[in-house]
């Protein structure tokens, strides 16, 4: 199916994500793309997200390798497009939190993407309100793959705010670190920061990562919460992974049973802001995330026109690998360097063909 490429929304180190939209229908869709030589995460983001089929997964629209009019060979993922941008927007737009409500119909949505993928033997490994998009219909559904492998493997990624205290000791990481992460997002979406907030402003990203995993300390309990909330953290927070509840079995929690789905309020499409400068927000960020700026698409000729819209904020190819060793070995950011730029570009749209796979 031909479909025609839009303005460049973001660009990393190693990917780019424009906004575009078939030709035949008008459907809007995402395309993160990167060059073919340099392409060996998205390659791998995408045979996952293939794999993967569920009304809470953000859906795989093909791949395909195309010829750029500066001849370059590039690598597109093919992607949903979800309209009213992630978790962190939507607690942002209220007041920096959300109402407990809308946190039980939420985290339904996220376990009910995680009893999928974990069925599929894959963890997702990034867990967190950024990478959770608001739909057209307004659910919840889990993207950003490029951290998600199959359960075994040995590297350890993700965000260290996030992270699972076998995690952040380099031990493993697999479906248990998935629910550690929920309860994480949990705490995100309850008071719009995530775990450790104030840890972090006192201590560096290291040794915050290394009291994660050694001191025997959970994050602490949001006390605007009901007791059936805290409970259910309590079950997502065990130390030993092992003892943590499956998502399936927290699809159970009287928390999440006692209250009925609630239809959300849905406006015109969420906008984030990107960081001022590498500093910002850097630790709760993870490691290989880079920059997405939105912006808004608009097309001149009708036959390709994509109106003017707000694109979800779209992780790009990661920038980075994230090791932690026994604890010892911390992760490294160049606080100071030049890679993390902000990107506000135009470029007129160039029509691709091909077909899908």
């Amino acid at each position: 199916m031909e479909w025609t490429r839009g303005r460049i929304l973001g660009r990393g180190s190693t990917a780019t994500v424009c906004a575009a939209m078939y030709r035949n229908s008008n459907e809007i869709l995402a395309v993160k793309s990167s060059e073919l030589h340099r392409s060996e995460f998205l390659q791998r983001e995408a045979k996952i997200l293939s794999s993967l089929n569920s009304p809470y997964v953000i859906g795989f629209r093909g791949t395909e390798t195309t010829i750029e009019s500066n001849g370059v060979v590039t690598y597109n993922l093919l992607m949903e497009y979800a309209p009213y941008g992630t978790l962190t927007d939507a607690a942002a737009k209220n007041g920096g939190r959300l109402e407990e409500a809308m946190i039980v119909k939420y985290t339904r949505e996220i376990l009910r993407s995680l009893e999928y993928i974990h069925s599929k033997g894959i963890a997702h490994c990034d867990v967190k309100g950024s990478n959770v998009v608001v739909a057209e219909k307004g659910e919840a559904k889990l993207a950003d793959f490029g951290c998600a492998k199959r359960v075994g493997s040995e590297a350890v990624t993700g965000t260290p705010a996030f992270m699972a205290p076998e995690v952040a000791r380099g031990e493993k990481q697999g479906s248990e670190s998935d629910i550690w992460a929920v309860g994480c997002t949990v705490i995100e979406m309850a008071t719009g920061s995530p775990p450790w907030t104030e840890a972090s402003s006192r201590e560096d990203p290291v040794s915050v990562l290394y009291r994660v995993g050694y001191s025997g300390e959970t994050p602490e309990l949001p006390c605007l919460l009901t007791e059936e909330a805290k409970d259910f953290l309590k079950m997502c927070f065990k130390r030993e992974a092992k003892e943590r509840w499956t998502a399936t079995q927290l699809l159970n929690h009287p928390f999440l049973i006692s209250k009925p789905d609630i239809e959300p309020v849905l406006g015109s499409g969420l906008v984030s802001s990107s960081p001022t400068s590498v500093t910002d927000q850097t630790f709760w960020r993870s490691v290989e995330d880079e920059i997405v700026e939105e912006e808004a698409v608009d097309l001149q000729d009708e036959s390709r026109n994509l109106d003017r819209l707000n694109l979800w904020a779209f992780h790009l190819e990661r920038i980075g690998r994230l090791r932690c060793v026994g604890g010892l070995d911390g992760p490294r950011w160049d606080m100071e360097g030049g890679d993390w730029i902000t990107v506000r570009v135009s470029c007129e749209g160039t029509m691709i063909s091909g077909s899908l796979t």
